[in-house]
């Protein structure tokens, strides 16, 4: 997938203020800090799409973009969730205990190791091995996994070409 173009649409706190437009779109979630809007600016190569803080907790919106004039990130309707992780943490239970969530929820997610040019390539890999291996200990198959750094850009063709994959699949829509 090729970002041809990215604007900012709209924040908001209620679900029901979110836009209406019937589209794949996908949610960018994590815990505060974790690099979710630099994962998003590294992904649409935007430097200042989604602003940045280095505040834990400043975001307190769900914030949409329009990318391509087709998909909105950062919504709760969605085509696919991804779940931002520090790859250099070991699994915290709070997101253990949304994962079991959304499993449970049958709401697709993968998951996004971030921050990764923090380490070197071998503890990087290391880390997130151990991350899975601790997440294999409750399920049989694992989500979709990301390796990523906004700083190098590590991951980010991987990325877009899995949100292209899944921006092919047909549309829900309600009857």
């Amino acid at each position: 997938m090729i970002v041809n173009s990215a604007r900012f649409i709209i924040s908001n706190t209620d679900v029901r203020k979110c836009p209406e437009e019937i589209k794949h779109e996908f949610a960018f979630i994590g815990r505060s800090n974790v690099g979710k809007s630099s994962l998003i600016n590294m992904l649409t190569g935007h430097k200042a799409l989604a602003q940045t803080s280095s505040t834990p907790g400043k975001t307190l919106l769900i914030n949409h973009f329009l990318i391509n004039h087709e998909y909105i990130l950062n919504r709760a309707q969605m085509t696919c969730l991804f779940l931002l992780v520090d790859g250099r943490h070991k699994p915290q239970k709070i997101d253990m205990e949304f994962m079991q969530w959304l499993g449970e929820n049958e709401v697709p997610f993968a998951i996004v190791f971030t921050k990764l040019d923090k380490l070197s390539s071998n503890a990087a890999k290391h880390a997130t091995a151990a991350y899975c291996e601790e997440l294999l200990e409750q399920w049989e198959e694992l989500p979709p996994i990301f390796r990523t750094s906004a700083v190098d850009k590590r991951g980010r063709t991987g990325l877009l070409e899995y949100i292209d994959q899944l921006c092919r699949l047909p549309l829900e829509t309600e009857e």
